[in-house]
């Protein structure tokens, strides 16, 4: 093997390694929302669904759109499935009823644990459903 080649051969290894570090640091989850996954259950014909990224450097950012629910809210909560928590990441109300992450959002060292072992959830509220009439779990 020539120098030149080995050379060009070692440059597209650590190309791809750095690439592939890159994926492996960064988590998008496609999340459903729906009466059924809130603690305890809702029943409604309301709905949602979205994307919420989640970078290594514990920065949150996505958007969650719903369909048949008069928002009031919309949160991204620290929780087992099953069990209500604290928001920790309040989100934006968009048009035509989207939800969006607020740029500059970030988990603290805590809430990126609970991320990562799935006990992050998006829930929206309205006024029928104070605590929150569809949910969706974040699960990486």
């Amino acid at each position: 093997m020539t120098s030149t080649l080995r050379r060009a051969t070692a440059v597209a290894a650590a190309m791809l390694l750095a690439a592939g570090a890159g994926l492996a640091t960064a988590a998008t989850v496609h999340v459903r929302l729906t009466g059924a996954q809130e603690a305890p259950p809702v029943k409604t014909m309301a709905h949602g669904a979205g994307v919420i990224e989640v970078a290594a450097d514990r920065a949150v950012s996505g958007k969650i759109s719903t369909s048949g629910v008069k928002a009031t809210m919309a949160h991204i909560h620290e929780a087992a499935p099953g069990k209500n928590g604290p928001p920790i990441v309040m989100l934006k109300r968009g048009p035509k009823g989207t939800w969006v992450v607020p740029a500059g959002s970030r988990l603290s060292p805590r809430e990126y644990k609970a991320f990562l072992a799935g006990d992050l959830y998006v829930n929206v509220h309205s006024a029928a459903h104070p605590g929150g009439e569809i949910r969706g779990q974040i699960k990486p």
